[in-house]
């Protein structure tokens, strides 16, 4: 099988960053981005979609986590597109329900569904379709997406300062440069480190779901439309 992997320089005059990405890792990772409680993400995200990941960011944190954050998401995405290649034998959609179904022969190939993930008291929905298309939802979040954040609150808890909205700046550079449809929803939560959380590790059950190989159709692209 063709190796699946990447390398994507990018450096603005807002940031640096170093990016090598193997979709069918272990799901190893190395990580520095300036931002702790973002590299947990990235480390968990590597994780739970069984990729190998390295990526080093320096960014002008001296003005705000925004830039890097965002340009994080672009390179992922970019180098999630470069090594998927032409998509040729990939499943395409994204889900996380662990239920088989036996083909002739015994291989099991996992049935459709979503990439559900709890977090104590948060519960968290992705769904992902390499299409070639780029469109991001983002449901039941923007009632956090600008809360403000007291002293006390930062002081108590570093990732209450990763504002929602900013993590939905990560999802959009990742969906427009993957060329993807992800939506992405919080079906109830409250506290922010868990929110967060619930939504790398959905978003990364989902890619690791719709990144892999189905025997039914291998070399064969998943569209009626020859080209994705």
């Amino acid at each position: 099988m063709k190796s699946r992997q990447s390398k994507i320089k990018r450096h603005t005059l807002e940031t640096k960053i170093s990016l090598r990405l193997n979709l069918d890792g272990k799901g190893k990772s190395k990580i520095k981005t300036g931002i702790p409680f973002f590299d947990h993400m990235l480390t968990l995200f590597a994780k739970h979609a069984t990729v190998d990941l390295e990526l080093h960011c320096d960014g002008d944190l001296e003005v705000d986590a925004h830039h890097t954050v965002e340009d994080c998401g672009i390179a992922l995405g970019q180098a999630v597109a470069a090594a998927l290649g032409d998509k040729r034998g990939i499943r395409r959609y994204g889900h996380g329900f662990n239920q088989t179904q036996k083909l002739t022969g015994g291989t099991p190939v996992p049935l459709r569904g979503e990439a559900y993930v709890p977090m104590d008291e948060c519960l968290a929905r992705c769904v992902a379709d390499f299409s070639g298309r780029s469109f991001l939802v983002w449901r039941g979040l923007n009632q956090f997406a600008q809360k403000k954040i007291s002293d006390a609150e930062k002081n108590q808890d570093v990732s209450s300062a990763f504002r929602f909205g900013l993590a939905r700046e990560f999802f959009q550079g990742f969906a427009n440069e993957a060329r993807c449809n992800l939506h992405l929803e919080l079906l109830y939560g409250d506290e922010p480190h868990h929110i967060v959380e619930a939504l790398f590790k959905a978003f990364a059950r989902a890619v690791d779901a719709a990144r892999r190989h189905d025997p039914r159709i291998a070399g064969q692209l998943p569209s009626t439309k020859g080209k994705l």
